[in-house]
């Protein structure tokens, strides 16, 4: 199967959805899907080989250090992986120093850590494309996997009841509420209003909206919010150095925010369950057991039970991430698919 490239994203960063249209947008998430199907087919092609990715993770990951890795090596290129401690990134090499460096020697560049400003400083400067696999304020490449998770599982995105329960201020918030905005969904952050948004960036999404026909609203009340959803997402509310009168406070403020199967109950009968991973969904990790010493949690931001229900598509949206992955370095580096 010949898949056609019809738009041409050569030499475009992906830093952020607002960078992109929603017909661009839909051309990666359609890419993704053709690429996955090749793959599942077993057909085996390296448009891109003899080129290399350097892959900067100041921030470390499971899926999205996997993703870029065999997404890279499906694709015929070459990867190095930079850990916390493998790069000097702003610390005895200036962020524009490190990003004409990397561009001389590779093909694109990835970077997974902190401050979206760190990620555009290195975009500004770089020759080859830059990726953002996650900073504080966006999770770009996450949101394509949920996307095209979606469409998989519903059979379309417009007009789709998105629901987000939880901490909606950072990453995961942000970059839901734009990639509905884009697509014409209907994003519904749940959430107490100390863990909304920023107000500009809802202005942002709501101008967005207008164009696009999505709806975005906020709803602290879950039942509420989550009645007829058609997908209901959510995140881990506590990173792990934060201390624990953080952990407190946000634990009390948002449990009532986790998602049970009494909310899935109130969805559609064919409502989808997602989560980017890792989930503190029982006692099985070092985490969980943590939260259930200090605060006697058996689990955190959404109950085993719905995490292990035919409603949850957790393990297809992480295997996304790949796919959507070799979609944006295939079309952003001009693979002849």
């Amino acid at each position: 199967m010949e898949i056609k490239i019809a738009m041409d994203l050569t030499g475009r960063d992906f830093l952020t959805l607002k960078d992109y249209t929603p017909d661009e947008i839909e051309f990666l998430i359609n890419l993704a899907g053709e690429l996955k199907e090749k793959k599942k087919k077993g057909v085996v092609e390296q448009p891109l080989i003899g080129k290399n990715v350097a892959l900067i993770f100041e921030k470390t990951s499971t899926r999205t250090r996997c993703s870029f890795e065999v997404a890279a090596h499906d694709l015929g290129m070459g990867t190095t992986y930079l850990d916390p401690k493998g790069s000097q990134i702003g610390k005895k090499e200036s962020i524009a120093d490190t990003a004409r460096v990397l561009a001389g020697m590779y093909d694109g560049i990835e970077y997974r850590g902190f401050g979206q400003e760190i990620v555009e400083e290195l975009a500004k400067h770089s020759k080859v494309p830059v990726w953002n696999g996650l900073t504080n304020e966006y999770h770009p490449t996450q949101m394509l996997a949920d996307m095209l998770t979606i469409r998989e599982k519903l059979g379309h995105l417009k007009g789709v009841k998105f629901v987000y329960m939880g901490d909606a201020r950072y990453n995961m918030g942000n970059s839901l509420m734009v990639g509905c905005a884009k697509m014409g969904m209907h994003f519904v952050g749940c959430a107490p209003k100390k863990y909304q948004p920023n107000p500009e960036l809802v202005a942002e999404c709501q101008k967005i909206a207008k164009e696009t026909g999505a709806i975005i609203e906020f709803e602290e009340d879950p039942m509420v919010a989550t009645k007829d959803a058609d997908a209901i997402y959510t995140d881990v509310w506590v990173s792990m150095g934060e201390p624990d009168e953080v952990w407190e406070e946000r634990i009390n403020d948002l449990l009532p925010y986790r998602v049970t199967m009494d909310l899935i109950n109130n969805a559609k009968g064919s409502v989808v369950f997602m989560h980017c991973l890792p989930a503190f969904h029982d006692l099985k990790t070092k985490i969980g057991k943590q939260l259930n010493e200090k605060f006697g949690l058996t689990e955190m931001e959404v109950t085993d039970e719905v995490f292990e229900s035919e409603h949850s598509v957790v393990f297809d949206e992480a295997e996304n991430r790949m796919h959507t992955i070799k979609a944006v370095m295939a079309a952003t580096l001009g693979a002849n698919l």
